[in-house]
């Protein structure tokens, strides 16, 4: 018998080494597939080759229970799925039990999009007279000058940015990709590199482009407390997150011509569809401003 967790092990190693998953995802299958793992052996299953389809319905079960998200259930028969057919083919199990498992489905949001004024209001809330005020500048014009995700922000190196030509190359698992910036992104990191990230790394060294005020590199969530507060001093209403800044840069590239494969591949998104969303956003912003206030919607 083999055990379920030091399957899930190698199953994790196998996205590493092999398919070159991001590091979003491998952290979050190595969670949801430890959440199943637990919640079976509560069960008394412990080993891979217990497992059966009866089973897995009883955790999709439990989730419900538990009145996660469709998203985030959905994601979670995602890692299981690629968990079982990874054993699959390795002879481990026969048949496949996750093969009958179905997600539930997730209503797309529509995203939430600044206001070309809103986005100008944000990058005027750095105090460009101090180091911190420096670097945190050329985040904010970077996000939305090339709508990298968070993780790609605070992971980008020194080496991956070129200023003279104004382009950053993203590495996302197995995927690269070279992003466009303009002028207003290019002042703002040159600044940053000339007279701010010397300061603030003062004896250290450091591969990342960005750093905190201790030299050590950025984190998600200390780029998401700058984000709120400048959101907040700049009197933006919107519940902003990091990717509200990507999802703007798209909406307000397409809206002014864009093409929609050039927006797709900029974004890194594998689909076309997902990058279609963003084509709509307009006609649902309009289509809510109607709901809510003509007297005979």
């Amino acid at each position: 018998m083999r055990n379920m967790k030091d399957e899930i092990c190698e199953f994790i190693n196998y996205l590493h080494n092999v398919k070159k998953a991001s590091h979003n995802t491998e952290i979050s299958y190595e969670r949801d597939l430890k959440k199943m793992a637990n919640y079976l052996e509560s069960q008394g299953v412990t080993a891979i080759e217990q497992v059966n389809a009866t089973n897995l319905n009883s955790y999709m079960l439990y989730l419900e229970r538990e009145q996660l998200s469709p998203a985030t259930v959905s994601r979670s028969v995602a890692a299981i799925r690629a968990f079982f057919q990874f054993e699959t083919q390795n002879g481990r199990v026969k048949p496949d039990p996750s093969i009958g498992l179905t997600p539930p489905k997730v209503e797309r949001k529509i995203p939430e999009i600044l206001s070309v004024q809103e986005v100008d209001l944000l990058m005027r809330q750095p105090d460009e007279k101090t180091p911190k005020g420096i670097r945190d500048k050329a985040m904010l014009e970077l996000l939305y000058a090339t709508g990298i995700r968070v993780s790609e922000l605070i992971h980008l190196k020194v080496t991956e940015i070129n200023l003279q030509m104004g382009y950053i190359a993203c590495h996302e698992g197995s995927k690269d990709r070279v992003v466009p910036f303009g002028s207003a992104a290019r002042k703002a990191l040159e600044r940053y590199v000339k007279e701010s990230r010397s300061v603030m790394l003062g004896a250290r060294e450091s591969e990342y482009l960005f750093v905190n005020c201790s030299g050590t590199p950025m984190s998600r969530q200390g780029f998401w407390k700058i984000l709120k507060n400048y959101a907040k001093a700049a009197g933006i209403t919107a519940d902003i997150t990091p990717h509200t800044l990507r999802h703007s840069f798209a909406a307000h590239l397409l809206q002014n011509g864009a093409d929609l494969k050039s927006v797709q591949e900029m974004l890194g998104h594998s689909d076309i569809s997902t990058t279609q969303m963003y084509l709509n956003v307009g006609v649902y912003k309009i289509r809510d401003v109607y709901n809510r206030a003509h007297p005979r919607k």
